[in-house]
Parts: structure tokens; sequence; C-alpha cells
């Protein structure tokens, strides 16, 4: 039998009447209702499945290229444009910083990955890295 508890778990109940007549019903549970209970939480089928996953040579592939992806954008915000500490006050303040040096960070990838696709774009990146470069020296000189 299956019920549902309240805090998110599958319960499932084995009939009494069955287990009463088992010669390993000691073995199996000490409850004097002869009923056996085991508890699995509702999401337990699928944290089995990610960590299934998560062990496939893919996945083992593309978790081994994280370092040098997404963990180095953040060390790069750190040290290259100025995000270890501020100088702002307010969360209002720290957000915007925050959300401009992403803003020109994802620009600059543009211009990076335009640039390797095609040579013929000069213009086009100097004039959005600039652009990126004048707003958020004008934003932040004005902001504190």
């Amino acid at each position: 039998m299956l019920q549902l508890s309240r805090e998110g778990y599958k319960e499932y109940i084995s009939n009494s009447n069955v287990c009463s007549k088992c010669e390993f019903l000691h073995k199996c549970t000490d409850s004097k209702n002869n009923k056996k209970v085991v508890s699995r939480h509702v999401w337990e089928e699928y944290l089995e499945e990610a960590e299934h996953l998560r062990h496939t040579n893919y996945n083992k592939k593309v978790y081994a290229l994280r370092s040098q992806t997404i963990e180095r954008v953040f060390a790069d915000l750190k040290e290259k444009h100025g995000l270890r500490y501020t100088t702002l006050r307010g969360i209002d303040k720290v957000r915007m910083q925050t959300l401009l040096a992403f803003a020109c960070l994802n620009l600059k990838k543009l211009a990076n990955w335009k640039w390797k696709n095609s040579k013929s774009q000069l213009f086009l990146q100097s004039f959005l890295l600039g652009k990126c470069i004048f707003t958020n020296y004008r934003i932040f000189s004005h902001a504190s």
C-alpha cells in the first residue's frame, strides 16, 4: 500500500496478513503489527537519475571544462573588473554595478565570438566595446 506523507515522502507499507506468516519476519521488521514501512522522498527517483547521468563519459568531459569556462568568468570579474570589493553603498547600487559588469563581459564575449567568426566586423566590436566602457565609466563615476 502506498501513502503520501505531508513531509513529501512516499511510504510503502506491507500487508500484515502476508508478513505475519513469513519466516523472515524477524529479519525484516521489529514492529508489533507485522508491517514493514519503507519511506522514499518524492524526488528520490530524479536524484538517482541525476546521479546516474553525472557518471556518464559525456558529463565527465563537460564537468572537467567547468573550471575553464564558468568559474573563470567569476574570477575575471573579481580580478579585472573590480568586483572583489565594492565602493558603493546600498544593494541597488551594487546590483547595478554587477549587472553592468556582467553586461560588459557578455558584450566582450560577443565581440570576441564575432571577431573569430568574421574578421570584417572590427568596427562593430570596437564601437560596442567602447560604448560599454564609456557607459560603465560614466555611470560609476556619478553613482558614488
